[in-house]
C-alpha cells in the first residue's frame, strides 16, 4: 500500500485552506441567517436593532419567537397567486424546454446531419449577439403573447448552452447501441426515447433543474411583458413588497406599515425556502450531469 507522507508545509496549506473555506462559508451563510432570524423577531425590537441579527429579537423571555410576519405573508392573496404562477411557469416551461433541448441535441449529435457545422455556427453566434429588447418585444407583440402565461414559457425555451451540453452527452454514448437498435428496426424517435434519454437521464435532469432554478428567480420577463397582476410570478410580488412603500398595492392593511421590515424578511424566507430545502438533495446529481455533458467536446 502506498501511504502519502504529509510534509509540514502540506499540513500548513491544508489548515489555511480549511480556514479560508470556513470563513468564506460563514460570509455566504451570514446574510441568509440574518434574514431567517429577523423573520422570527419582534417587529418593535427589529426596528430598533442595527447590525446583524444572530438570534430572534424579543421584548421578553415569554415571547422568544414571533410568527406574526408569516401569518401576514400567508394571508396575502397576491403572494399565494405568485406562488401558483411560478410553479406553473417552472413545471410547464421546464417540460417544454427539456423536450426541445433534448430533441435538438439529439439532432445535432447525428454524424450525417447536413450543414451541421453551419447550424452550430449560427447557434453559437446567438450566444454573443441578439436583436435587443425592442425587436424582441415587437416580435412577441406580433405573436399576441403579451400579457399571457405563454410569454413566460415559450421565449427562451431553447438555450444554446443546454443544446451543447446534451449534444455532448449523447455523443459520448456507445455507437453500438444505436447500431443494434437500427438492426432491430428502431427509428430515430425510438432510439431517442428508449435508448438515449434513459442513458443520458442525468444530463437531461440537469437541463430541467437549470431551467427551474432560473425561472424561479426570474422577474425581468414579467416586468417587461406582463401587466395583469394575476399573472405575476412570485419574484414580481416579492419585488413589489421590497420596493414599494404603498403596501395597499399588495393587499396589506395600513396598520401593517410599522411591520414593513418584518414582512420583507418573512417574504424573502418564504420565496427562497423551496429552493433552499430542495437544492442540497439534488446537488450531487446536478454536478454529475454537468460533468457527463461537458467532458467530451
Amino acid at each position: 500500500m502506498n501511504f502519502q507522507i504529509k510534509t509540514p508545509s502540506r499540513y500548513v496549506f491544508e489548515v489555511i485552506n480549511a480556514l479560508l473555506l470556513l470563513a468564506f462559508g460563514i460570509i455566504c451563510l451570514l446574510p441568509v441567517w440574518h434574514v431567517i432570524m429577523s423573520s422570527f423577531s419582534d417587529p418593535t425590537c427589529l426596528a430598533k436593532h442595527s447590525g446583524v441579527v444572530l438570534w430572534p429579537l424579543s421584548d421578553g423571555p415569554e415571547h422568544p419567537i414571533t410568527y406574526y410576519g408569516y401569518k401576514s405573508v400567508f394571508g396575502n392573496n397576491s403572494l399565494l397567486m405568485g406562488y401558483a404562477n411560478t410553479i406553473f411557469y417552472c413545471a410547464v416551461g421546464g417540460c417544454i424546454s427539456t423536450i426541445l433541448c433534448t430533441m435538438g441535441g439529439f439532432v445535432l449529435s447525428r454524424r450525417g446531419m447536413m450543414l451541421k457545422k453551419y447550424v452550430m455556427l449560427m447557434l453559437t453566434i446567438t450566444m454573443f449577439f441578439n436583436g435587443g429588447l425592442i425587436p424582441t418585444y415587437l416580435v412577441i407583440k406580433e405573436l399576441h403573447m403579451l400579457d399571457t402565461r405563454w410569454v413566460m414559457v415559450i421565449p427562451g425555451a431553447v438555450n444554446v448552452m443546454s443544446l451543447v451540453i446534451i449534444r455532448t452527452a449523447i455523443q459520448g454514448l456507445p455507437d453500438s447501441l444505436e447500431e443494434s437498435a437500427r438492426l432491430d428496426g428502431a427509428g430515430n424517435l425510438v432510439i431517442l426515447f428508449r435508448i438515449v434519454i434513459p442513458l443520458a437521464k442525468a444530463t437531461v435532469a440537469v437541463l430541467a433543474l437549470q431551467y427551474v432554478l432560473f425561472k424561479w428567480n426570474s422577474y425581468y420577463d414579467a416586468l417587461i411583458y406582463l401587466r395583469d397582476r394575476d399573472l405575476y410570478p412570485l419574484q414580481m410580488i416579492l419585488r413589489e413588497i421590497l420596493t414599494q412603500q404603498d403596501q395597499t398595492s399588495v393587499d396589506y392593511d395600513a396598520e401593517l406599515a410599522m411591520y414593513e421590515d418584518l414582512i420583507e424578511y418573512c417574504t424573502i424566507v418564504v420565496a427562497i425556502l423551496p429552493i433552499f430545502c430542495f437544492y442540497p438533495f439534488i446537488l450531487k446529481y446536478f454536478t454529475k450531469g454537468m460533468m457527463v455533458g461537458s467532458l467530451k467536446g
